[in-house]
């Protein structure tokens, strides 16, 4: 390889490192492709459990299946729900502190188990309602936790000149795994009896696991993350496998000058008070940005997806059977978006692309608001009408945690997007109740139109946040939109925050 030496430790325990710039100067390799089919099925996954869980519900409130209240079937989604927010929170710390691989290991074999043994759940008294409660807070810790390893792992070996695109393509896939459950068990529900069919759609997340976790076992651990913790000689082989990856394609790998070398002096390990010092004290204005990117895209998607069926049924009076057709169709809306739309992330600019989504989806969403309340929709157009506003705003989603994990320093990132997840996650729950509230049972529109301009009020307040606050990300290093923590010396960088033990 035309390249000089990657890492070397001159004196006082300082390491002065090129390989942010060598995993930068990468065009897009065969080792790139396995990485995103590896680990960006975290996504698929949690797209999938919440669809199942949703499609099965009413299915275990008859006899034949667990015969649950619907009070006990409404609780399996806020246990998950809960699991989500352990599970980014304790796998969030240990991914920083053990690495990235250990931890997308880790997640994804408790996320395995979790959903295998609610398979077995037997029964609704007390035991068998301990368990199935207790299986769907694990299968929630382990997706939680994937959250927080994978887009760390993701954005540190993905090249700065493709990481807007990826990173949003791959959070946009949580649609394509909402599709795949949804015509999973719907298929399910229909030709296999009721008490199989249930445990067989729990099965599905699984099955997927399965087969990518080869893959994720073969893949390196973050160079970054291995330098950062002084961890040299690996950090040179993990790069070094990941070139021989790309000169194999027909890559020429050209020599990088010494001034892009990073030097760092590798720290302790840095816990949630660390986290929290450099988000309040160093970090304000990210830590700001960060939250209502993450807080109003979370309100708006929970409100409108979780009782999506429900306005459906009550206001346009279609059957419950035939809702999963409908969802299908909102759901090609929220995959293209991002899909199609992910590049210009990275040409555009992070700031004019996401303040452009949140508030295009807001102004769109009052303009949908005002056509039902006047009557003028039916169930088509309000899913056509869906299907565009949420081209644009799943695309915006994405770009918020996009934000989350490239804007705070390597050392912190796994749990800073473990707690900004966290925080939009319980915002989030309030959106499904306040508008199961607004449309009650169905008989005043009024209502649910004040709500609808509420959610676009929301998304554009998160634009305007993002055009006053927002981190012109976009093809830069990671080192460089935040400094490490550990850094000595860098090149001219846009944040740097004093370490904290």
């Amino acid at each position: 390889m035309a390249d000089t030496p990657s890492a070397s430790a001159p004196t006082g325990g300082i390491i002065r490192s090129l390989i942010p710039a060598r995993i930068d100067r990468l065009a897009w390799a065969p080792f790139h492709t396995r990485m995103v089919l590896a680990l960006g099925t975290a996504w698929v996954l949690d797209g999938l459990e919440i669809t199942i869980a949703g499609a099965v519900g009413a299915v275990l409130n008859k006899h034949e299946t667990l015969g649950l209240s619907s009070t006990q079937v409404g609780a399996i989604a806020t246990v998950y729900l809960l699991g989500e927010v352990f599970g980014a929170l304790l796998f969030g710390r240990l991914s920083d502190a053990l690495g990235r691989k250990n931890l997308f290991i880790v997640t994804l074999g408790v996320y395995l188990a979790g959903n295998a043994l609610t398979a077995l759940t037997w029964g609704n008294d007390t035991a068998g309602l301990s368990f199935l409660y207790l299986t769907r807070f694990i299968a929630g810790a382990g997706i939680g936790g994937e959250y927080a390893a994978i887009n760390s792992a993701i954005d540190e070996m993905m090249p700065a000149r493709y990481r807007g695109r990826v990173d949003i393509g791959v959070n946009g896939t949580y649609w394509g795994g909402a599709i795949i459950g949804t015509l999973g068990t719907y298929v399910l529900l229909n030709h296999v009896s009721l008490n199989i069919a249930w445990r067989l759609g729990f099965l599905i997340g699984p099955i997927i696991g399965l087969l990518i976790w080869r893959l994720r076992r073969h893949l390196p651990e973050s160079p970054r993350w291995l330098v950062m913790h002084g961890r040299e000689r690996e950090a040179e082989e993990a790069i070094a496998r990941i070139e021989r990856d790309a000169e194999s394609s027909g890559q020429t790998l050209a020599p990088l000058d010494e001034s892009h070398a990073l030097e760092i002096r590798p720290s302790s390990r840095h816990g949630y008070l660390a986290l929290l010092r450099v988000l309040l004290r160093h970090m304000p204005a990210r830590s700001t940005l960060s939250a209502t990117l993450m807080i109003t895209q979370s309100f708006l998607y929970n409100a409108i997806f979780f009782t999506y069926t429900l306005v459906l049924s009550k206001f346009y009076h279609v059957d419950a059977e035939k809702t999963p057709i409908y969802l299908i169709a909102f759901a090609l809306g929220n995959l293209a978006g991002p899909l199609l739309l992910g590049h210009l992330f990275d040409s555009a600019g992070r700031r004019r692309m996401i303040a452009g989504t949140y508030i295009l989806s807001g102004a769109l969403l009052a303009i949908c608001a005002w056509m039902f309340d006047a009557g003028i929709l039916n169930a088509f157009t309000q899913t056509l009408a869906w299907c565009v506003i949420f081209f644009f705003a799943s695309a915006g989603a994405s770009a918020a945690y996009l934000t989350v994990s490239e804007v705070f320093p390597l050392e912190i990132r796994a749990q800073a997007i473990a707690v900004f997840f966290a925080i939009a996650q319980c915002f989030g729950a309030i959106g499904p109740v306040f508008y199961g509230w607004l449309i009650g049972e169905g008989t005043d529109p009024g209502k649910l139109f004040i709500g609808y301009l509420v959610g676009a009020a929301v998304m554009i307040i998160g634009g305007v946040v993002e055009i006053v606050l927002g981190v012109d990300a976009e093809g830069r290093s990671l080192e460089h939109v935040a400094t490490p923590l550990s850094a000595v010396t860098t090149r001219p960088r846009a944040t740097r925050p004093r370490a904290t033990g």
